[in-house]
């Protein structure tokens, strides 16, 4: 590793104040990607900003209409939270499928957002329940927030502080996880708003990252069930083909975690 300046700020007005001084500062969150590609030295910053002792930042509020989770909360207080199971039972069923204990012990989800991993799980959630992004700057809705593989809406120097997800009438995610990372190779998260509408994104699948899937949402528009997602078809272009599987492959994958998402959300 490449020498660095440690700094643990004190406030999210610190943490801004740390990066606009630094030739070359990046925030630290979980450190689930920031530690390993600097030791790898794909990242020499002047500056790593420690955000996770920001009182701030941490914690759960859930209200009649919204379950609003600050950004340097782990994923295991999500999964075990009771109000968050109480509101939205699949987003702290998604957060105790993230990686393993020691990641769910530290990772963050506003990390996770920031990070814009196309195969994380919490970017579905946030795109398919329609969240709210806060920054210490503005407001970013989910469908704004996410521009491609690893790329966000979010400015430079600027700080998720807090995602606020609607409270929906229905929800569940069902993924198909790499076995040895935890990732997913595809996942699906599917919600039916108050409103009466559907939403639902994929991750782990597309080549551009998370991604709403169409065909899902207007099949269980008019009938939510995961018998009304027999006959739908899933496009394979633009679906990602590695070693784990081909597009056709996620393609079949998308279909059958929403399938398994809706039989959870009921």
């Amino acid at each position: 590793m490449y020498q660095t300046t440690y700094h643990r700020a004190s406030s999210v007005d610190d943490a801004a104040a740390l990066f606009a001084k630094g030739e070359e500062a990046k925030y630290l969150a979980g450190g689930h990607t920031l530690i390993p590609v600097m030791k790898q030295r794909l990242a020499s910053p002047s500056d790593v900003i420690d955000l996770t002792r920001i009182k701030e930042l941490n914690g759960i509020e859930v209200s009649a209409d919204a379950v609003t989770i600050r950004a340097a909360t782990p994923h295991y207080d999500v999964s075990i939270s009771n109000d968050v199971k109480n509101a939205i039972p699949a987003l702290a069923d998604l957060a105790s499928l993230i990686g393993d204990p020691a990641v769910r012990h530290r990772g963050t989800i506003g990390g996770s957002l920031a990070n814009n991993d196309p195969a994380a799980d919490y970017p579905a959630a946030v795109l398919a329940l329609g969240a709210t992004i806060k920054t210490n700057k503005r407001a970013i809705g989910a469908d704004d927030f996410f521009q491609g593989l690893f790329a966000t809406a979010l400015e430079d120097g600027e700080i998720i502080t807090a995602i606020s997800f609607p409270i929906p009438t229905k929800a569940g995610y069902a993924k198909f996880p790499h076995p040895a990372s935890r990732f997913a190779l595809t996942g699906v998260f599917v919600a039916k708003t108050k409103t009466g509408d559907v939403r639902a994104a994929a991750t782990g699948a597309s080549q551009n990252g998370v991604m709403r899937v169409g065909a899902i949402e207007n099949a269980l528009k008019s009938n939510w069930s995961a018998s009304a997602l027999d006959n739908i078809t899933i496009p394979a272009s633009g679906l990602i083909s590695d070693i784990h599987g081909a597009p056709d492959y996620r393609a079949h994958l998308i279909k059958v975690m929403a399938q398994r998402a809706v039989t959870a959300a009921g």
